[in-house]
């Protein structure tokens, strides 16, 4: 993620379901940053040092943290492609798996303002 000149790198191992996710935010060397977990009580965050953060949803709880709302209620749709529920931010597929029309990104850049957030997918899995 980039905010004006300010860079931060961080390795997501995401767990999503239809009413669920379980984020856990790690240094590119797997230090542990934070976890982030959505369920039907609302969202919650704990940072490695132990502090807490709670809110309705995901993009309070980033507003609250963050000083800005992430797209992350509609992440589901744009991680799988599709761009057009952005909630004001520019989502731009960079790379996919492949050149066939239905292939799953691997590379995800969102844009407002002057944040840039660019994930790189390591690997899909389907949880059964």
């Amino acid at each position: 993620m980039r905010q004006g000149e300010v860079r931060h790198h961080a390795r997501i191992d995401w767990r999503h379901t239809l009413t669920t996710d379980e984020i856990l935010l790690a240094t590119p060397l797997g230090q542990g940053l934070a976890e982030l977990t959505r369920d039907a009580t609302g969202a919650r965050l704990i940072l490695a040092d132990r502090r807490h953060f709670a809110a309705d949803n995901l993009s309070a709880l980033s507003r609250q943290v963050f000083g800005f709302a992430l797209p992350l209620e509609t992440s589901a749709r744009w991680l799988l492609g599709d761009t057009a529920v952005t909630e004001g931010w520019r989502v731009t597929i960079v790379e996919r798996e492949s050149a066939a029309a239905d292939a799953l990104p691997t590379v995800i850049e969102l844009e407002r303002d002057d944040i840039v957030v660019r994930l790189k997918i390591d690997e899909w899995s389907e949880v059964q």
